[in-house]
């Protein structure tokens, strides 16, 4: 059906001149309201106001503008049912055949510090959203536009027949209901710190879980494939969202990116974001098996690598710095298969260049941020929500438990293997020295086997180390093993029924033990 008229009311502006132009050319009337009507006038495009096709003022401080018969009767009446012709007539409804509509940007709005409760309320768009779903309700005769990447598209069909195939409409149909539902989830969850005080709103903090999670994630690629090869996965992101963090990476060669790519890519990520000096971090099947923080980041990876180079070939790296010749020359004696970081030196890419599959992947100015969402787990009739881990060592809450202090190079060691801990699958044991690590221990299902493997994987020797746990120990059997490999030191976050027996034992080994009060289990 050809489209005769068009209404357009946009906050987001991008691209709406040029389209407007395209659609004039037609000799589609054009109608619209407050600053979109302004600008396409200003650009010499003629327009139809709103108030003047309703015969209704703007009213109620812009809250009203759309909301009349004559604009859902214009977008809801059915072309081909001839009562809705019938009254479309008897009324003085004429037909508006495209709709573009796109919000008031209510998420950045809510992000707003110093936010007063009217500010949030006046920017929930209601007849935006209304209009969008009438018209994507009547698909069969109306188009609907959302996005401004769909201006082009949309514009080529007109052109070409004077109307929108029915696969656009419905494809551009779907796109409004997602992104109606998303705003209304948005607001859901904003309204949640609406308080009402002695008869006012208040905007309190924001609960540390809310009642509801609402959720709307669009594809942004299809993976190579799932944990195994005949499992289908994609990656999703925040539907309405620029992509940022891993999501927003950029990948300057390799093969196709897997879903376990990913996972190994955001745990060598997020551990590698911990330290402020250079970095270097391998993980393999999701668990670090060697980081290390030293002065330059060539010096860094040589550390991280010997703590476990068998374990490390295959890996996934990540480094906190641009990576320099020097350093992507020793990576590159590597078989790995990502690797992450801010940035590359333009000899380090000639380097990596002869490695056609080697996937690397730059991150974006916030790809080294720490996780800040929540965090959800699937199960069978449910979903498992929490905080990220966001557990720092506090110094002033830090308690040495044994007769012997730590010396201040072994409290150094402490801190870098607790953040290394924490990254660590649980139980959780890291061997540490000299800002890098020398064993690490995961996944075991008791502690002190953990600590077997760490002492069996460390390739140097572990005499005058740090033992970081990530959970108390439950018997002085994990502290007695790792002081017969060589460790002098131990951070754990105490709270054992059998704390005064791991103490003693580690007195009687001449140990340094602190407890920090802090769990890190990861599962």
């Amino acid at each position: 059906m050809a489209v005769e008229r068009a209404l357009i009311s946009v906050f987001d502006k991008t691209g709406i001149v040029e389209f407007a132009k395209r659609l004039a050319g037609l000799e589609i009337e054009i109608l619209s309201t407050g600053g979109t009507s302004k600008l396409l006038r200003e650009a010499g495009v003629t327009v139809r106001d709103v108030a003047d096709f309703t015969g209704w003022p703007e009213m109620l401080g812009g809250r009203v503008k759309t909301l009349h018969p004559k604009v859902h009767g214009g977008l809801l009446y059915r072309r081909k049912h001839a009562e809705d012709q019938k009254q479309a007539a008897e009324h003085g409804i004429a037909p508006i055949d495209l709709v573009v509509v796109n919000l008031y940007p209510f998420e950045a709005t809510a992000a707003k510090q110093g936010l007063t409760p009217e500010e949030l309320i006046e920017n929930i768009d209601i007849g935006g959203p209304t209009m969008l779903r009438s018209a994507a309700k009547n698909l069969e005769s109306v188009t609907v536009v959302t996005d401004p990447a769909d201006y082009g598209r949309v514009a080529e069909e007109l052109e070409a027949a004077g109307e929108t195939s029915l696969p656009t409409r419905l494809e551009l149909a779907r796109k409004v209901f997602a992104t109606t539902s998303r705003y209304d989830g948005m607001i859901t969850t904003e309204l949640e710190r609406l308080s009402a005080a002695a008869g006012r709103l208040t905007l309190g903090e924001k609960p540390l879980l809310p009642e509801r999670v609402h959720i709307a994630l669009q594809k942004k690629d299809s993976l190579r494939y799932g944990e195994n090869p005949h499992q289908a996965a994609a990656l999703y992101i925040p539907a309405g969202t620029a992509p940022a963090g891993l999501a927003a990476a950029r990948q300057l060669q390799g093969k196709e990116l897997s879903y376990n790519n990913y996972v190994d890519l955001e745990a060598a990520r997020s551990l590698a974001a911990e330290f402020r000096q250079p970095a270097a971090v391998i993980v393999k099947h999701n668990t670090p098996c060697g980081t290390a923080e030293r002065e330059t980041l060539l010096d860094a990876y040589l550390k991280a690598l010997a703590t476990d180079p068998v374990s490390a070939f295959g890996g996934v790296l990540a480094f906190n710095r641009l990576i320099d010749a020097r350093t992507a020359e020793e990576v590159a004696k590597l078989f790995v298969e990502c690797i992450a970081a801010p940035g590359f030196e333009a000899e380090a890419k000639a380097i990596f260049a002869s490695k056609k599959n080697l996937r690397l992947l730059e991150l974006p100015p916030n790809g080294l941020d720490p996780e800040r969402e929540l965090q959800l787990k699937r199960i069978l009739g449910g979903v498992l929500v929490q905080q990220p881990d966001q557990g720092e060592i506090v110094e002033s809450e830090l308690k040495i438990v044994t007769k012997r202090a730590p010396t201040q190079a072994e409290m150094q060691t402490m801190r870098f293997a607790w953040k290394v801990s924490k990254h660590v699958k649980s139980n959780a044991i890291v061997f540490a020295k000299d800002g890098a690590t020398l064993g690490v221990g995961a996944g075991q299902m008791s502690r002190v086997d953990s600590v077997k493997i760490a002492v069996m994987k460390a390739q140097s020797p572990l005499a005058g180390s740090v033992v970081a746990s990530d959970a108390f120990f439950p018997f002085p059997d994990g502290v007695e093993e790792a002081a017969r490999a060589g460790a002098a030191a131990v951070i754990q976050p105490g709270g054992s029924v059998r704390d005064n027996d791991v103490i003693a034992a580690a007195d009687r080994l001449g140990m340094a033990m602190v407890f920090t009060g802090v769990r890190h289990f990861l599962h």
